[in-house]
């Protein structure tokens, strides 16, 4: 620990040391050399901020493992550097755009600057927009790369910085890793071009939303339910973010004339003054949109996060209460109303992670559709859309993690045309005299009852970092034999890419790029998922269970016993 201080204080004396360095951060560095308690001078200066394989993501302050215009701009230059090594001899084009949290703009302007300065030519929207709108914009404007300034639904205190290439998508390998090299090579920051050239720095303009929201016109099925039923009452919420500048207007652009804003969470706020945290996965969260949609006796809720690319939604059951879906449900729900509507299934597929319900499988094999699996990040999804441009018909993809996309206009998840689609269900389950809480258990009924659970286990700062390793060492070298009394018949490693049978000892390769992920299969059919969260400082542990489900009126007595096994799961994981 000694020797961890001593380092960390010679790290932070040649930031105060340094001549780029402004007075306002020196300032805030000397207070933390003279606070007696070191815990949060050792979290700022113990490592640099890592330019992981999507962007940079971390608490802002002063430090090198901060988010700040000097880590910020680090990591710029490194993106030039490669971008002109990637495109010699021509005219590299940039899109930028950012959120609303705190510093949000101040850090775009920092990527605009750096990139200017390195000869390239930056476009920039004129105040904060989704991160989806970001997606299109580079292919729309025919851009080499793009960077959206977010940290997505991390707590107020996070900034973060995401990068893209040339297809609209987050960048993967070799990219990523090139990248990165790049930056590392770095070594101080006079070698970072911080005077910006104003010349070099365009604005976007309305143009490129404009043709976001015709591209979404085209893809909603059965337009004319929703004239008949445009005037249903349904409730959004941007939760002081992104969505509120674009989710109502396309609504209204395909169709819907009676949205009711949660007007508390109206207003774009980077300390999210509502909610403890801006994470529609969080009930809390929703907990104003839930009101909202009481008091106008809404079909449906949403709420976006931050930066729009993520939505979570309640639907409303028949006593006037809401149930909020997960990811899970949510995407299973999404695909059960796209693969009905899909006239055409030729050749077609849909895509999912790793870690997002198997029922999407067992739809999609049911109903003659192609399902692929990826690695966590809709970066992965992206690829493989690309891979199999010009095979194969993309239709739509989802995460558990409440990101869906559909059509490939946008190669990221997209909260913002997902929204347009949650309302056109909606629409469509009135025409049918049904809610959407009603299709659920239909589709249960249909395809079997499954059920997931996400349990989350957070490790701050740099001995949380440690135990997180620790833990998934543990369970790699370690792995159970069985799990609340039922046998684990498969260990699939995604680090090492092997499946291992553990009843005959058989191992097969798998077909993915390696990542620290690894999920047990049980006797009974249960999974069980293991990772670090790679923007988080969480290990996540994703429980899955099914059943078939019998009648509708078994729907409560079925879930019940579900749950069951999903707690006694979580209680294993809590107690190894």
């Amino acid at each position: 620990m000694k020797d961890l201080l001593q380092s960390v204080q010679a790290k932070a004396q040649t930031w105060l040391e340094s001549p780029v360095i402004d007075d306002v951060t020196k300032a805030e560095v000397k207070s933390l050399l003279a606070n007696p308690d070191s815990k949060e001078l050792i979290d700022n200066f113990y490592k640099d901020l890592e330019f992981g394989t999507g962007g940079l993501r971390g608490i802002m302050g002063a430090g090198s493992n901060c988010m700040n215009r000097y880590t910020i701009g680090v990591a710029t230059q490194g993106l030039a550097n490669y971008l002109i090594k990637s495109f010699p001899n021509k005219k590299i084009k940039v899109a930028i755009a950012h959120d609303s949290r705190n510093n949000g703009r101040l850090f775009a302007q920092v990527v605009a600057d750096v990139l200017s300065a390195n000869g390239i030519e930056v476009y920039m929207f004129p105040e904060l927009r989704p991160t989806p709108l970001l997606s299109f914009a580079i292919r729309h404007l025919q851009c080499d790369s793009g960077i959206v300034v977010t940290a997505s639904h991390n707590p107020k205190e996070y900034n973060g910085y995401k990068a893209y290439w040339n297809d609209g998508a987050q960048v993967v390998p070799p990219h990523d890793k090139n990248i990165i090299t790049e930056v590392k090579s770095i070594t101080s920051f006079g070698q970072v071009r911080f005077a910006g050239d104003p010349s070099k720095i365009h604005t976007i303009g309305p143009d490129v939303e404009a043709a976001y929201y015709e591209e979404v016109k085209k893809l909603i099925p059965n337009k004319s339910v929703i004239s008949r039923h445009h005037g249903i009452p349904l409730v959004f919420t941007g939760i002081h973010g992104t969505g509120i500048t674009m989710v109502p207007k396309c609504l209204k652009q395909i169709g819907f004339t009676n949205i009711q804003i949660v007007e508390e969470q109206n207003t774009p706020d980077g300390n999210f003054p509502t909610v403890k945290s801006p994470n529609p996965e969080e009930k809390s969260a929703m907990e104003l949109a839930i009101k909202k949609g009481k008091e106008v006796g809404a079909a449906l809720i949403m709420a976006t996060d931050p930066d729009a690319d993520r939505v979570g939604i309640g639907v409303r059951k028949a006593d006037g209460e809401f149930i909020l879906l997960n990811g899970n449900q949510a995407f299973c729900l999404m695909m059960y109303f796209i693969l009905k509507n899909l006239k055409d299934k030729e050749n077609t597929y849909i895509a999912k992670t790793i870690v997002t319900s198997e029922l999407v499988d067992t739809m999609a094999a049911k109903l003659g559709v192609g399902c692929y699996n990826t690695l966590t990040g809709f970066k992965y999804i992206a690829a493989l859309i690309g891979e199999l441009d010009g095979q194969k018909q993309f239709i739509a993809a989802g995460e558990e993690s409440y990101g869906y996309m559909v059509g490939d206009f946008v190669r990221d998840k997209d909260a913002v045309s997902a929204c347009a689609f949650f309302a056109a269900m909606a629409a469509s389950a009135t025409d049918e005299g049904k809610s959407m809480y009603d299709w659920l258990i239909d589709m249960y009924v249909e395809f079997g009852y499954y059920k997931e659970y996400l349990l989350n286990i957070t490790k701050k700062g740099q001995q949380g970092e440690q135990e997180i390793k620790a833990m998934m060492e543990k369970f790699r070298n370690n792995p159970p034999a069985e799990i609340t009394g039922i046998r684990v018949t498969r260990l699939l490693d995604y680090k090492v890419q092997k499946e291992r049978n553990l009843l005959n000892g058989k191992e097969s390769t798998l077909d993915f790029p390696s990542s620290d992920v690894l999920q047990f299969y049980l006797e009974d059919g249960s999974k069980v998922s293991v990772r670090p969260s790679g923007t988080e400082p969480k290990i996540k542990f994703y429980i899955s269970v099914h059943a078939k489900l019998a009648s509708k009126e078994a729907f409560t007595s079925a879930g019940d016993e579900l749950d069951k096994r999903i707690k006694g799961i979580e209680q294993y994981l809590l107690s190894v």
